[in-house]
C-alpha cells in the first residue's frame, strides 16, 4: 500500500514539474526567439524598384521626417492605458408542481364508500432558483520610455521596454513588448499601448505583499490539483 501511494505522489510530480517546466518556458522567451518568431509572421514587402541602390530604410530616407524612432537603439516613449472592465450575470428559476387524486364515490347496491374514497393522492413540488455574477476589473495607466531592438523586413519596429521599481520592501517590474507601426508614432516620439501589436505585457512584484499572496510550492499544487481540496 506505501509503494502505491509513493508511485502515485512521484507521478504527480513529474506531471506537475513538466507543466512548470513548460510554463516557464514561455515566460523566459529569449529576444532573439521573440525576434525570430515574429519575422516569421511578417510579411514581405514587395519591391517597387529591383536592383535599384535606393533603400526605403535607409538612413537618407527620411531627411524631411519628424525626430521618431526609426532604426534599431532608438528611443520610444510607450503610453501603457490598460483598462479592462468584464461582469457576467446569470439566473434561472424553475418551479413544478405535481398532484393528483383516485377513488370511488359510488358502489353498487346500498354499500358504504367512506372507507375506499381517497384511494391514492400523490403530491409533489420542485423549485429551482440560481444565480451567478461574475466581476474582472484591471487598470494600469503608466507610461516609460523603450528602445527599438529590431527592425522586420516588413518595416515594423520591435521594441521592448522595462521598468524595475523598488518602493516600501516591494520590488515592481514592468515589462513590455510589442510590434509598432512607425506610422503610429506621435511627433513627441511616443505610442500608445493601445496600438502596438503581438503586445506582451508583464507586471510582477517581489516583496512582503507579494510574498503573502504567493502560491503554494509544486508539491502542494499538485497535491490539490489531483484530491481536490
Amino acid at each position: 500500500m506505501l509503494r502505491n501511494h509513493l508511485r502515485l505522489l512521484f507521478a504527480i510530480l513529474l506531471l506537475t514539474a513538466a507543466a512548470f517546466a513548460k510554463q516557464k518556458n514561455v515566460q523566459q522567451e529569449s529576444l532573439a526567439m521573440y525576434v525570430e518568431r515574429v519575422e516569421r509572421q511578417a510579411i514581405e514587402p514587395a519591391s517597387g524598384s529591383p536592383g535599384s541602390l535606393w533603400q526605403d530604410g535607409g538612413r537618407l530616407a527620411y531627411l524631411t521626417a519628424d525626430y521618431k524612432a526609426a532604426r534599431i537603439g532608438d528611443l520610444i516613449t510607450i503610453v501603457i492605458v490598460h483598462d479592462l472592465t468584464a461582469s457576467n450575470a446569470a439566473s434561472v428559476s424553475t418551479a413544478r408542481n405535481f398532484s393528483a387524486s383516485s377513488g370511488i364515490s359510488a358502489l353498487p347496491g346500498k354499500l358504504k364508500t367512506g372507507g375506499v374514497e381517497q384511494l391514492f393522492s400523490p403530491t409533489s413540488a420542485q423549485t429551482l432558483s440560481g444565480k451567478s455574477q461574475a466581476s474582472t476589473t484591471s487598470s494600469l495607466q503608466t507610461t516609460l520610455a523603450g528602445r527599438v531592438v529590431a527592425v522586420l523586413s516588413s518595416g515594423l519596429l520591435v521594441v521592448e521596454a522595462e521598468r524595475q521599481m523598488t518602493m516600501n520592501n516591494e520590488k515592481q517590474t514592468i515589462v513590455i513588448r510589442g510590434l509598432v507601426r512607425t506610422g503610429d508614432i506621435a511627433p513627441d516620439n511616443s505610442v500608445p499601448s493601445n496600438n502596438i501589436a503581438d503586445l506582451e505585457l508583464q507586471l510582477k512584484g517581489k516583496g512582503v505583499l507579494s510574498d503573502g499572496t504567493h502560491p503554494p510550492n509544486i508539491i502542494v499544487r499538485g497535491i490539490l490539483r489531483v484530491l481536490g481540496f
